[in-house]
C-alpha cells in the first residue's frame, strides 16, 4: 500500500475517538473521508488554475472543465455541457463566448435543431488541451510511481464510483 501523504489522517481519528468519538457523533471512516476530500478538492481547484493557465493566460480555472469535456467526447450542445458542469444557461453562455474570445472554441448551428448551438474545440484549442493533459498524466506517473499498478487502477475505480454516486 502507499504512504499516507498526510501522515495525520489517523492520528487524528485515533485522537477524536480518545475525546469520546466524533464529532456530533459521526463515524470515523466519514470524518476522514471528508477531510480528504477537503484536501484533494483544494489541491484539484488549485491545480485547475495552473492547468488553465498553461492552456492559454487568460483562461478561467472553471472553464478548464469544458475543455477536457469537450475534448473527451467532441462536440455538444451547451445546455449538455451545463447540466455535465452543474451551471446555469447564463453562466454557460458567457464562459463559452470567453473561450470563443480566446480561439479555443467554436460555435455551429446544430443541424437537429436550428436553435441551439453545438459548440466544440477549435484545432488550437485541442492542440494547447492535448499538451496539458499530457504534462499532467506525466506528473501522475511520476508522483505515483512507487505505488502498484493496481493500487492505481483501484483508486480510479473508487473515484470513478464515487463521482457517479455524486451525480445523483
Amino acid at each position: 500500500m502507499h504512504d499516507d501523504a498526510n501522515g495525520d489522517a489517523k492520528d487524528a481519528a485515533d485522537r477524536a475517538a480518545r475525546r469520546g468519538g466524533p464529532a456530533g457523533g459521526a463515524d470515523p471512516e466519514f470524518l476522514s473521508l471528508e477531510r480528504e476530500l477537503t484536501v484533494l478538492l483544494r489541491r484539484a481547484r488549485a491545480n485547475q488554475g495552473e492547468m488553465a493557465r498553461e492552456v492559454h493566460p487568460d483562461l478561467e480555472p472553471a472553464a478548464y472543465g469544458l475543455l477536457i469535456r469537450l475534448d473527451e467526447l467532441g462536440r455538444q450542445r451547451a445546455t449538455e455541457l451545463a447540466a455535465y458542469i452543474g451551471v446555469g444557461k447564463a453562466t454557460m453562455s458567457r464562459q463559452l463566448r470567453a473561450l470563443e474570445e480566446l480561439g479555443l472554441l467554436a460555435r455551429e448551428p446544430d443541424p437537429a435543431d436550428g436553435r441551439a448551438w453545438l459548440v466544440d474545440l477549435t484545432e488550437e484549442g485541442r492542440s494547447r488541451v492535448g499538451r496539458v493533459r499530457e504534462a499532467r498524466r506525466a506528473r501522475y506517473v511520476s508522483q505515483l510511481a512507487h505505488w502498484d499498478r493496481r493500487e492505481v487502477a483501484e483508486l480510479a475505480r473508487l473515484l470513478h464510483q464515487l463521482n457517479r454516486v455524486m451525480e445523483k
